[in-house]
């Protein structure tokens, strides 16, 4: 059986707005990305962050870039719809990969944002 094309989703939140604190949190949720994956960078096709409107201070992708063979992957940042009452300073990811049809796909929802997905939380792993 081939492979195929599959999309992951996952969120984390900030505690404010500012290159340190958007740093980390993209690196924390990446690294759970990859862990909880076991994904090889090689086989992302593209990834797409967003952030609400709320936080500025760095791009999510130049964060992703700096990590080992993510600088080859196609990244874009995009400002989140603002809906009223929505989760403050939170970033979001779709990444596209190719991998196993049969591979357990786990979604990363850390801090504030497991409350977007509780069903997808890493909490329930």
């Amino acid at each position: 059986m081939g492979w195929r094309v599959q999309a992951i989703r996952g969120a984390t939140t900030v505690s404010e707005n500012s290159v340190e604190a958007i740093r980390e949190a993209v690196t924390e949720l990446l690294d759970e990305l990859e862990s909880c994956n076991q994904l090889d960078p090689n086989d992302i096709i593209s990834a797409t962050f967003s952030v609400t409107r709320d936080l500025d201070a760095i791009f999510p992708a130049a964060i992703a870039r700096q990590r080992p063979k993510w600088d080859n992957v196609p990244l874009l940042d995009v400002q989140q719809m603002h809906v009223e009452g929505s989760l403050e300073r939170c970033i979001r990811f779709l990444i596209h990969v190719n991998a196993d049809p049969l591979m357990k796909i786990h979604h990363p929802y850390l801090r504030q944002a497991k409350a977007l997905r509780p069903d997808w939380s890493m909490a329930s792993l």
